[in-house]
C-alpha cells in the first residue's frame, strides 16, 4: 500500500467518523428536544395564540414562527397546502418567535392587529410574499410592511391604535417565555401532536400530516 493510498484511506475513515459523530449529536439533540417538549406540552398552545383550522381537529401542528424568518416564508406554502388538503382534520397553532428583533416585532404587531380585524390570513399572505422587501436583515424597512398589510385590507389607524394598547407586547412576552421552556432554538420549529418534526424539511412536514 502506497503512502498516498494510506493517506486517502485515513482521510476517509476520519470523514466517516465525523459524519457519524454529527449524526449521533443531531439525534441526541432531537431526543433532548422531544423530551423537553413532552415535559412542556401544556405551554405549547395558549388561548391567545392564532389558530387556523377547527378546534377539535385530531391533528394539531404547533409552529414556532418568526414573520421575518426566510425559512418560515419558505415553509409557508407547504403549511397552507396541508391546511387546504385537510380542512377538518388539521389545525395550526402559531407561536411567535421574535428572533430578528425589530422586523420580527413589527410583523407580529401587524399580524395581531390584522387578527383583531378578521384579516389575519390575507395579511399573513401579504407579509410572506413581500418579506424580502420589508424584512431584510441588513436594512429592514418595517414601515413598508404596514403598507403591504394595508393593501391586504388592514385599517392602519385602528391597527396602530390596537398596538398602542400594549396587548401585543404582553402576548410576545408570554410566547418568548414559552419558547424558552420548550427549548426552541430556531425557526420554524414544528410540533405535530406534541412531537417535534424529525427534520426541518417541508417534505417531512407534508408526510406528518394526515
Amino acid at each position: 500500500m502506497t503512502r498516498r493510498t494510506t493517506v486517502i484511506l485515513a482521510a476517509l475513515v476520519a470523514l466517516v467518523a465525523f459524519a457519524a459523530a454529527v449524526f449521533l449529536y443531531q439525534r441526541h439533540e432531537r431526543q433532548q428536544m422531544a423530551e423537553q417538549a413532552a415535559a412542556q406540552f401544556d405551554v405549547m398552545v395558549r388561548g391567545h395564540s392564532p389558530v387556523m383550522g377547527p378546534a377539535n381537529a385530531p391533528v394539531t401542528i404547533v409552529e414556532f414562527f418568526d414573520p421575518a424568518c426566510e425559512a418560515c416564508r419558505a415553509f409557508y406554502p407547504y403549511v397552507k397546502q396541508i391546511l387546504a388538503a385537510h380542512p377538518k382534520d388539521v389545525r395550526l397553532v402559531i407561536r411567535y418567535v421574535p428572533f430578528h428583533r425589530e422586523p420580527s416585532i413589527a410583523g407580529v404587531q401587524i399580524l395581531e392587529a390584522a387578527r383583531q380585524q378578521q384579516r389575519f390570513e390575507p395579511v399573513m399572505d401579504a407579509l410572506m410574499e413581500s418579506q424580502p422587501v420589508w424584512a431584510s436583515h441588513g436594512t429592514p424597512a418595517t414601515e413598508r410592511a404596514w403598507e403591504f398589510a394595508r393593501t391586504a385590507g388592514l385599517d392602519l389607524e385602528k391597527a396602530r391604535a390596537y398596538v398602542d394598547t400594549g396587548a401585543v407586547d404582553k402576548l410576545l412576552e408570554q410566547d418568548v417565555a414559552d419558547l424558552k421552556a420548550v427549548g426552541v432554538r430556531a425557526t420554524p420549529t414544528f410540533f405535530v401532536n406534541g412531537k417535534p418534526l424529525p427534520e426541518p424539511d417541508p417534505r417531512v412536514l407534508l408526510d406528518s400530516s394526515p
